[in-house]
């Protein structure tokens, strides 16, 4: 297949290059271009998606297979590529959002559960439904939260950052809350599994790691990771109420209970999640965390929680 990814740079896409290119496709990026291919040789178009006369005219004359939307945030960042491409692909493959689910009393989060209008995700449902009524060949992955090597986003790095420098560890409410991580590999050979498969067409899928987690329980994975003893941590637990930290994020995982079952891309897609917790933590602090230099962290919303608690 020549296959699209809009993206391709960055953390999934990297993976999900990678893993398209060793199975035989033809893979053509489009980003901004400022990161190189993860594979050399491969065609890059450069432009910016959220300009949708840049995507007519840059898109206008190249010819898909199957498409991979992996960054697309809003319905206007999506409806001129969707638009364009009607009729035309085989297959469109759009990286939605588990955070799209509506809080329930009833978990995990299932394909078919209410979604929540006033979520930050929002435009990604809205693109969901965008591309059912246009009725093109789409698939919707929902993952829950991603981790793994390369990762941007600050979450099992929060984890390692104070573990390694020996420093207490704020964790807000009791640490009960119950989240769940899906590692990146994982998630690239769901999608993988996903592609040209007709039982996919208009499906959506909840991808992650099988199991759940407890904040504290979080913690501790990280610190067996890291080569140290869950009982050695300090884990100090703070009411967020007490707080005003304004737009400072000073823990990284929503605080509430936040996690989705996967059984569905389980029985539909011949998928398995290759990593456990521990190991897939084991592979992002040694193949990454440990490897790649990190600037100082700043550790001021630690100090001001710690103090007010103690």
């Amino acid at each position: 297949m020549r296959i699209l990814i809009m993206g391709g740079t960055r953390f999934i896409g990297v993976y999900l290059t990678q893993m398209l290119v060793e199975q035989g496709h033809e893979v053509v990026l489009f980003n901004r271009g400022n990161k190189p291919a993860p594979v050399d040789g491969i065609k890059q178009i450069h432009g910016d998606r959220t300009d949708a006369s840049q995507i007519k005219e840059k898109l206008a004359n190249e010819n898909f297979d199957a498409i991979f939307d992996n960054n697309g945030r809003q319905l206007s960042d999506t409806q001129p590529l969707a638009d364009l491409f009607k009729g035309k692909v085989k297959h469109f493959v759009y990286m939605s959002s588990a955070g799209v689910y509506l809080k329930s009393p009833e978990m995990p989060h299932i394909e078919g559960d209410k979604t929540d209008p006033k979520s930050r995700h929002l435009g990604k449902y809205e693109t969901e439904t965008y591309l059912q009524e246009q009725q093109l060949p789409w698939t919707s992955i929902r993952p829950t939260y991603i981790y793994g090597p390369l990762n941007y986003n600050p979450l099992e790095s929060w984890f390692f950052d104070r573990i390694v420098a020996n420093r207490p560890i704020p964790i807000p409410g009791n640490g009960l809350h119950i989240t769940q991580l899906g590692h990146v590999k994982d998630l690239a050979k769901a999608m993988v599994a996903v592609l040209g498969n007709e039982n996919a067409i208009g499906q959506v899928y909840n991808i992650s790691g099988e199991r759940y987690v407890t904040f504290d329980g979080l913690a501790g994975a990280c610190a067996v990771a890291a080569g140290k003893s869950a009982e050695d941590l300090n884990i100090v637990h703070y009411d967020p109420k007490q707080f005003d930290f304004g737009k400072k994020k000073p823990f990284p995982l929503r605080v509430q209970h936040f996690f989705a079952g996967v059984n569905k891309a389980m029985n539909e897609l011949d998928w398995q999640p290759e990593f456990d917790l521990i190991s897939g933590l084991k592979d992002s602090f040694q193949n990454d965390y440990q490897t790649t230099e990190k600037a100082e962290v700043d550790f001021s919303l630690d100090d001001e929680i710690i103090k007010a608690v103690q």
